[in-house]
């Protein structure tokens, strides 16, 4: 297994100690090397990217200005020329042949965060966001896990949905004290709220309504997802069936616990999830 001094090597500044600090690192860790530094180094852009967009003390000039930066080192790992700061991806791009038109997808849709603050969208602009920030990346991941590139789009439209979602219905209070409501209009209209602000919204006892219209087609695409590994498509597939499994259970505790004010922040066990890739590791 890569040593943690190996692998911080490859990636730039404090991304490593981003990566072993979140669940995603349990879900990865067991994979062989070199996919495992690929699916790192993936990892550690979406971390870049993301916290470009989220910068709420940098100017969006200055922000869209880094993107443009990294649209064009991106680039040039495909055509020859300067990588900048996305150096650190060319070993992943060169072994698994991953795809220009996917990480410049993830640009897209920060570029999104960046020119406003997303609020109340409707939900094809939200399908839209989704599609960039969580199935560009999952349309990356499964290059690096080896499936057959239809059915790995396949699953990852349905699995980055279904976590894109689940990550807006736990994130809603800490979105919204940014200025962001990912929740689109359609749920806030079914469930008679007219929005105004951030901060009356989370306060509106009518959100639970809201949030349980999007825990739907979260649920939906969560059955499809699993249903797509279920059949068990060539690749390595410890990892999505972790990711579905355990946001798949977060999803369920939200519903059952519900949006009323003041919620309660639930996340996602590391524990279980390393439990759940022992075991997946020993009985497939």
């Amino acid at each position: 297994m890569t040593s943690s001094s190996a692998l911080s090597a490859k990636l730039p500044n404090d991304l490593y100690a981003k990566v072993a600090s979140s669940s995603f690192y349990a879900g990865m860790r067991i994979l062989p090397r070199a996919e495992r530094e690929a699916m790192f180094a993936i990892y550690g852009f979406c971390r870049i990217v993301d916290d470009i967009a989220d910068d709420q003390q940098g100017a969006p000039a200055e922000r869209a200005a880094l993107l443009e930066a990294w649209r064009g080192w991106i680039g040039a790992l495909y055509r020859g020329g300067d990588t900048g700061q996305a150096a650190f991806l060319g070993e992943a791009v060169a072994r698994f042949g991953l795809v220009e038109a996917d990480f410049l997808a993830v640009i897209e849709g920060m570029q999104m965060d960046v020119d406003a603050d997303i609020r109340w969208p409707d939900f094809a602009t939200l399908d839209l966001y989704c599609d960039r920030v969580a199935s560009a990346v999952g349309r990356l991941s499964v290059q690096v896990f080896g499936m057959e590139r239809d059915v790995g789009v396949q699953l990852a439209h349905h699995l980055g949905r279904a976590l894109q979602f689940t990550n807006i219905l736990r994130d809603i209070d800490e979105d919204a004290a940014i200025g962001r409501v990912y929740l689109p209009v359609e749920a806030l209209g079914k469930a008679g709220i007219t929005p105004t602000t951030p901060e009356a919204l989370v306060a509106d006892v009518r959100l639970d309504a809201a949030a349980r219209w999007l825990a739907e087609p979260a649920r939906v695409h969560f059955v499809a997802a699993n249903a797509i590994l279920a059949a068990r498509p060539r690749g390595r597939l410890i990892a999505p069936r972790l990711m579905e499994e355990g946001y798949a259970r977060l999803l369920a505790q939200m519903i059952a616990q519900g949006w009323q004010p003041p919620r309660q922040r639930l996340r996602t066990s590391k524990w279980r999830l390393a439990l759940a890739a022992l075991r997946y590791s020993l009985f497939g």
